[in-house]
């Protein structure tokens, strides 16, 4: 289901700007069905929720897409630009961090209800030339209540040879995971997650057009797995915020770490990344299970 608005915009906005998408509003609708979720806790290697049980956290990715033909969708294998998010035609899409807070649970099996709205439009200039910056604003509704909101921060860029190293070391960590990121993992999260974009699948794309040496990791997948590691590392505990970012890509056949330590009374640090350094990073805010499981 979509309500979607594509040209909403403040009367003060001139309309031959790109300013005038923002406030436009999409809604989706989703009943979080478990089938999904079997296939979600598969690509993750972990158990699956029974209905009524809390989707674990970031998996409410996998759900809420609108589906569109592939007429719609562009050369990337995402949907054409100019409807919900503003048209840039010319440059490559990257998914470059958010933040995610996280209310109540989402519960298996249940309705529940996405509100998405394009909250900040910006043309900013990098080493690697033009960059738009693209905040939508996601608050999701299950029986009434808001259990999660989240700001994800999608940029454009023009396109240039991709960064695949830092020039400094990981971080000492409390805990690590090593992850090999191969094909097959990345094509069933784009699966999952209904995502068409062409860097995660396909291989002459991605290195003959956009110029990555391989298949790029989802950005949202790594994000996953470093609070999935967190959770593992600290049983104990349950996020209520989180805040993540890339740096540079993770490329597939090439393992990564995803670490992390506590830096402070219910705040900890994420970093993944490999030998060539640090690649995404994350800080998390927690409380200790029984007081957050009090209040859901």
């Amino acid at each position: 289901m979509s309500d979607h608005v594509p040209d909403h915009a403040p009367d003060h906005v001139p309309n031959n700007t790109l300013e005038r998408w923002i406030g436009n509003r999409e809604q989706s609708m989703d009943h979080l069905d478990r089938a999904l979720v079997a296939r979600v806790a598969a690509t993750f290697g972990k158990p699956c929720p029974a209905p009524g049980e809390p989707l674990p956290p970031l998996w409410h990715w996998a759900f809420f897409q609108n589906p569109l033909p592939g007429a719609q969708l562009g050369g990337d294998g995402h949907p054409t630009r100019g409807g919900f998010l503003p048209p840039a035609d010319d440059r490559n899409r990257m998914w470059a961090g958010g933040r995610v807070e996280f209310l109540r649970p989402l519960r298996v099996g249940i309705e529940a209800e996405r509100v998405s709205t394009v909250t900040d439009i910006q043309e900013k200039h990098g080493r690697t030339g033009s960059l738009l910056f693209v905040t939508v604003q996601h608050d999701y509704h299950q029986a009434g209540e808001l259990t999660i909101r989240e700001a994800q921060d999608i940029v454009y860029r023009q396109p240039a040879p991709p960064k695949l190293s830092l020039d400094e070391p990981m971080p000492q960590a409390d805990w690590s995971q090593t992850i090999d990121p191969d094909p097959v993992l990345l094509f069933r999260y784009s699966a999952v997650t209904f995502n068409g974009h062409r860097i995660h699948y396909d291989q002459p794309y991605v290195t003959g057009t956009e110029g990555y040496p391989g298949l790029v990791v989802h950005g949202p997948l790594i994000a996953t797995l470093q609070l999935q590691a967190f959770c593992e590392a600290n049983p104990q505990t349950r996020p209520t915020r989180m805040q993540y970012r890339g740096l540079r890509p993770l490329i597939a056949n090439r393992p990564f770490q995803t670490t992390g330590r506590i830096t402070g009374d219910g705040t900890a640090e994420l970093t993944a990344g490999n030998a060539d350094g640090p690649a995404h990073r994350a800080t998390v805010e927690f409380k200790n299970a029984q007081s957050q499981e009090s209040r859901s």
